[in-house]
């Protein structure tokens, strides 16, 4: 594979950020599926059928207890639970795979092993940025609805600018703010698309789930959920690549600088 130079773009094109994910995800199918399986699959399979035990014990205990919100919510906790776990690993999973799409943009072969240290490397301040981004995000929303998504794409790229520039939490946020700036239309049109093709897929699977049963349903929500996850965070990796180049004509090769 040679390395690639992109001379800069003028602006931020979608098409572009598709056609460089698949390609990236082509290219190295068996490593992404991996990683996706890995952070997203597994877990989703684990969490599910944990949950779903779960409330088979508690309704073995008491039939009566699934009309009964009370008993429901004393069992809340199982959900919290699943999906603190489900957010830490798509944040592992959203590292690895930047790690790996800059490498394999740069001509060079990413590894399975080295992608998984630089995710836990940056787990803490990941975590960070995860917490504040939802938080921030999410307390704007809940006043207005586009602040709230306006705050969202301003620090959509806060991960990938932690993994690849290591300016720590705020810096990253920071720095996203600035490399979004101007694309925010460009990136909301990227994330809408990517988040129809993940309901499609996802529907499509909730109807092929209806003809199975226990373990098999459950492996197959499982693939759907690593699919998903994998497309998004490899987009959103490519993402922040266009965005450099866009910005500043920085070459995937500057980009890889870092971890020479």
């Amino acid at each position: 594979m040679t390395s690639t130079t992109l001379t800069r773009p003028e602006k931020f094109q979608i098409g572009r950020v598709f056609n460089n994910t698949f390609s990236v995800i082509g290219r190295n199918i068996g490593l992404y599926v991996g990683l996706a399986a890995l952070f997203s699959g597994l877990p989703a399979l684990v969490a599910q059928l944990w949950t779903e035990s779960r409330v088979d014990v508690m309704l073995q205990t008491d039939p009566g207890a699934a009309a009964d919100p009370e008993a429901m919510l004393r069992n809340s906790w199982v959900s919290i639970v699943a999906g603190l776990v489900s957010f830490i690993c798509g944040l592992l999973l959203q590292s690895a795979l930047v790690r790996a799409t800059v490498e394999d943009l740069n001509g060079k072969s990413p590894s399975f092993g080295d992608c998984i240290t630089i995710a836990i490397r940056y787990l803490l301040p990941t975590l960070g940025i995860g917490i504040l981004v939802g938080l921030g995000a999410g307390l704007a929303a809940l006043a207005l609805l586009v602040p709230g998504i306006i705050l969202w794409l301003g620090w959509s790229v806060a991960v990938p600018v932690l993994i690849q520039e290591r300016l720590g939490v705020f810096g990253s946020m920071s720095r996203s703010r600035v490399l979004t700036k101007g694309s925010c239309w460009a990136l909301f049109g990227l994330f809408v698309i990517l988040f129809i093709i993940a309901m499609v897929i996802q529907s499509v699977a909730a109807v092929v789930v209806v003809f199975f049963h226990g373990i098999l349903a459950a492996i197959l929500a499982a693939l759907v959920q690593s699919v998903v996850s994998m497309v998004m965070s490899t987009a959103t990796a490519v993402g922040y690549i266009e965005l450099r180049q866009v910005k500043e004509g920085t070459s995937v090769e500057e980009l890889a600088e870092i971890f020479s």
